[in-house]
């Protein structure tokens, strides 16, 4: 018989390596000025817009930027990612599946969108000038045309090399039966 309060053998092995504990409830959301902790909600602010978005807490970052790019008038940059900022700090990302969270006083939510981050897809060094950015991608440019120029000739060497050899071969083969009849014929007395 069993007694109240056990758990079967299988659910007692899941909850031992963690496997099967339920997941933690969602953080409790305040506002941003951290008054009332009992509302159940975050405020994101769009940067393209300037509107400010409410979400459920434990909403994740991939649902509210699809619910705020959608909801943008067109020729407004998409939001790429929203961030946690506050004055003095560094900002927080959130990724596409963390739940968005409020980190307490002075800390906002906000949209992230390719104009407030110049330079997205390159990532010049830090201590370096624009002029000097560009004269490093030109450098990059031409050591990497004249790497690929290297592994093409290299190439064509290899092929050159090949024909000459089955040249070689095919002459070899042509000629061989010939040196080898004259050889072996004896010569008469």
């Amino acid at each position: 018989m069993e007694q109240r309060g056990q758990q079967p053998d299988g659910a007692e092995q899941a909850g031992k390596d963690g496997a099967g504990d339920p997941p933690p409830p969602p953080p409790r959301a305040k506002s941003i000025d951290g008054s009332c902790a009992c509302r159940q909600f975050l405020e994101v602010t769009c940067r393209s817009s300037g509107k400010v978005r409410r979400f459920a807490a434990g909403t994740t970052a991939r649902y509210a930027l699809h619910a705020i790019n959608r909801k943008l008038e067109p020729g407004a940059p998409p939001a790429l990612h929203v961030e946690a900022v506050r004055d003095g700090e560094e900002p927080i990302s959130f990724g596409p599946a963390a739940p968005l969270a409020d980190y307490g006083r002075g800390w906002r939510l906000q949209t992230v969108t390719a104009q407030d981050v110049p330079g997205i897809h390159e990532t010049p060094h830090p201590d370096m000038k624009r002029g000097d950015a560009q004269t490093a991608t030109d450098s990059l440019d031409r050591e990497t045309l004249k790497s690929t120029s290297v592994y093409v000739a290299k190439i064509a060497l290899a092929f050159v090399f090949l024909f000459l050899l089955g040249g070689l071969f095919t002459y070899l083969l042509e000629k061989l039966p010939d040196m080898i009849q004259s050889a072996s014929t004896p010569e008469s007395l």
